[in-house]
């Protein structure tokens, strides 16, 4: 029996399951989900969210890891049926890919490079950059830019490129979202701490190098595999889907967010 399989079964053992939850346990072990941070880096705060320790490194509870995705996946759908959007914030190179595809897939506004400050804290603002971005757009597609010196719109289309690179993945946020989802907290830390001051309910894929206080519905897991990052995304996108039925079973006519694209 494989070191990984071995654990799986210690926590069966520890914690009595059922079948559909020794299930999610198999394949979340399959995936990578329970490996954590050195110890030297462990949050002392993260104890309740750990089962053990393996040659130095963590080992994430998953038994805590299910809770979390639960709890996660009933505030989405509920999110979701609400009219309300997701932002989501992944800026690291194991989580860009998986987060990029997730938001994608349903029209989500995402940050996978770098957290502008005041992206929620300063939303007034910075909406009006983002209209400015829009209006430039769609002046170069209308053809109203062509007024313009060929120098001028080389300036133009710079300025273009610069703020779609700032603002390209949320140049559709018109509204303040329901909630942050940010995979890792360190490399997140002044996204957490802006939703937090304008009361945005925060979900986290963390580690245990994370403080888990800020965080209103926290997932224990591998935030730096991609494996571990695509099969947390994609119980995510169960409760989204879910939501979206939800939603148009009760009023067919509004939608805010996409239905997933095939």
């Amino acid at each position: 029996m494989s070191e990984e399989k071995n654990i799986a079964a210690e926590i069966e053992i520890q914690q009595p399951v059922n079948a559909a939850d020794l299930v999610l346990y198999e394949e979340m072990t399959k995936h990578g989900v329970l490996f954590g941070r050195k110890r030297s880096k462990t949050n002392p705060k993260m104890k309740p969210y750990i089962h053990t320790t393996r040659g130095g490194f963590d080992i994430v509870d998953l038994a805590q890891t299910v809770i979390g995705i639960e709890k996660a996946q009933q505030f989405l759908k509920e999110l979701v049926k609400k009219g309300q959007t997701l932002l989501v914030a992944a800026t690291t190179p194991a989580a860009e890919g998986p987060a990029t595809r997730f938001s994608e897939k349903y029209s989500l506004p995402n940050v996978t490079g770098r957290w502008l400050g005041g992206t929620l804290s300063n939303f007034e603002t910075l909406s009006k950059r983002i209209s400015h971005l829009t209006t430039r757009k769609a002046d170069k597609v209308a053809g109203r830019l062509d007024k313009y010196t060929k120098k001028e719109r080389v300036v133009i289309d710079k300025e273009i490129e610069r703020l779609t690179k700032l603002f390209g993945g949320i140049e559709k946020m018109t509204m303040m979202p329901g909630a942050l989802l940010v995979i890792g907290t360190s490399q997140h830390s002044t996204a957490i701490r802006e939703a937090k001051r304008v009361k945005i309910p925060v979900i986290a894929i963390a580690n245990t190098d994370t403080n888990p206080d800020p965080i209103d519905y926290l997932i224990p897991a591998n935030d730096n595999s991609v494996s571990s990052i695509m099969y947390i995304l994609g119980k995510l996108e169960e409760a989204i889907s879910a939501g979206i039925a939800e939603k148009a079973k009760a009023a067919p006519a509004a939608t805010v967010l996409a239905k997933p694209k095939a």
